[in-house]
């Protein structure tokens, strides 16, 4: 386990090889910090990469080829070793192979590259998804970024905001008590409704574990202050993503998580491959996606 600085005149990032995690966003010309502590009072991590799979598998486990594997939620690499590729004053790249191991629960040959790039008060987080095998590979990817929430001491959460780039409802799926998704018809979904993209934060809002708001809804997230002003925006081009805040804890963070992929339904009694919102990749080839954070 190693720990790489990236830094320029606004801002310096911490990243841990060990599951190639975002660990650090500081703005050192304020001296705030950004990002969750990963204090496991409240939740360990800090912005874990999820892959192979993103949330939990019903029963946690999948069949595949007429065999059964076993997964811990988000899958393994949020736990293993990166091998540092590139480095250097504004971007760093980290692979992670398939081993003896990893192929006893995910019978896949792949690498999986993570990068991030400094770019003024921008993070440009990018993964590359490598099928090194003959036959096609199934997969789902995601980011967990925990951000501070509130910001400053003298406020409190339910004076912040949620911010979307679209004055529409959001509607959301939530998980059940095993971490699966309690599917519905879009139109039967739950629905937040925002005050021109803003949504006040209710402190009863993560009661029932993670909102999962998919259907390419909105594609950007922020936080925002009291008076309404964003201090941290995330923007994506996946199809779903996840809002989280640990229940009951009156946890200082909301995670903003795009997902490539997501936990399976509580209904959902198909093989990985027929995974709802899976990815399917030939053989040889690549898929190659990026999620972007600014400060403001």
């Amino acid at each position: 386990m190693s720990v790489q600085i990236l830094k320029n005149k606004e801002l310096t990032l911490t990243i841990n090889s060990l599951g190639a995690e975002l660990t650090g966003i500081t703005d050192h010309t304020a001296n705030r910090e950004y990002l969750w502590n990963g204090n496991p009072a409240f939740w360990k991590r800090r912005s874990p990469v999820l892959f192979p799979i993103v949330g939990s598998l019903k029963n946690q486990s999948y069949r595949y080829n007429g065999k059964v594997y076993t997964l811990p939620q988000h899958g393994f690499a949020r736990d293993l070793e990166f091998k540092l590729l590139r480095y250097t004053d504004s971007e760093i790249w980290y692979r992670l192979d398939r081993t003896e191991e990893t192929r006893k629960v995910y019978p896949f040959e792949f690498a999986l590259e993570a990068g991030y790039r400094l770019t003024d008060r921008r993070i440009t987080v990018m993964w590359k998804v490598i099928n090194l095998g003959t036959d096609d590979m199934f997969f789902s990817i995601g980011g967990h970024p925990a951000f501070l929430c509130a910001l400053k001491e003298d406020r409190q959460q339910s004076d912040y905001y949620i911010a979307f780039d679209k004055n529409a409802p959001v509607h959301y799926l939530l998980v059940n008590e095993k971490g699966l998704a309690v599917k519905k018809p879009f139109e039967e979904q739950a629905v937040l409704h925002t005050d021109n993209g803003f949504l006040k934060i209710d402190p009863r809002l993560f009661d029932r574990d993670a909102l999962i708001i998919e259907n390419d809804q909105f594609h950007r997230v922020s936080l925002a202050d009291s008076e309404k002003k964003p201090y941290v925006t995330v923007e994506f081009d996946a199809p779903l993503f996840g809002l989280w805040s640990p229940a009951g804890k009156n946890a200082p963070f909301i995670c903003i998580e795009p997902w490539y992929g997501r936990c399976d339904s509580s209904d959902f009694n198909g093989s990985f491959e027929e995974k709802e919102w899976g990815n399917h990749l030939k053989a040889g080839k690549q898929f190659e996606t990026a999620y972007t954070i600014d400060i403001a």
